[in-house]
């Protein structure tokens, strides 16, 4: 008799000015998690970029069902700015991935602090009603969580290589990465404004504009 049908949600790209958020659900039997374990899926941050691309064919092989959901920077620049908050974007996003891949379990890493919060938030855009476990590190605790961080990652990294591909070196596309700064400032400097891939809310993009716009711009 076939168990029960178990998702993991996890995300990529939630702090970065650059680049999109991604978000992933993947579903898998009971029985295939120690599958997941045997086969060295974890938490995607635990692993080298090669592995996790290697490890992508296989989780998507086994998965019964599995999705991504890109946030793309503008998406998330126009909730801040309606006062929607990252936590309650990510629990929207969450909910439009169980709402399609309907699992009777689901576990959930949790970016609140206070993992409860998050659920109930998560809670009121679900329109199913899986068993729901939401926690903090849920990724580095089950298996199943580490396969949807590791989708999540690799594409994430894939947009962020195209861009790379596209435009030249622009570093991590995390606000503390010099590379980064120093490719937003160049942008800046020679289009007047930021980039359509950069979130414009945050703050190192809000203070490169400003000093651009206070120097009298070009």
């Amino acid at each position: 008799m076939a168990g029960r049908e178990v998702a993991g949600l996890d995300e990529a790209g939630r702090g970065p000015v650059l680049g999109p958020m991604v978000l992933c659900g993947v579903v898998v039997r009971e029985e295939d998690l120690e599958f997941l374990r045997e086969s060295g899926v974890r938490d995607s941050k635990l692993l080298t970029p090669s592995r996790r691309e290697r490890l992508v064919p296989l989780i998507e092989a086994r998965a019964l069902r599995f999705r991504l959901l890109e946030l793309q920077p503008r998406e998330i620049d126009e909730a801040l700015g309606r006062g929607v908050n990252l936590n309650e974007l990510e629990a929207r996003g969450f909910a439009r991935l169980l709402n399609e891949l309907r699992p009777q379990v689901a576990y959930v890493d949790s970016p609140d602090p206070n993992p409860e919060l998050f659920r109930r938030r998560l809670l009121r855009y679900l329109e199913v009603k899986p068993e729901l476990v939401v926690e903090n590190s849920a990724d580095r605790k089950y298996r199943v969580v580490g396969a949807a961080s590791i989708l999540a990652k690799v594409r994430r990294d894939e947009r962020l290589r195209e861009l790379r591909e596209r435009y030249g070196e622009l570093g991590s596309g995390y606000s503390h990465d010099p590379l980064t700064v120093r490719f937003l400032r160049e942008w800046v400097e020679e289009h007047g404004d930021l980039p359509p891939f950069a979130r414009r809310s945050w703050e190192t993009c809000r203070r490169l504009l400003e000093g651009y716009k206070r120097g009298g711009g070009r």
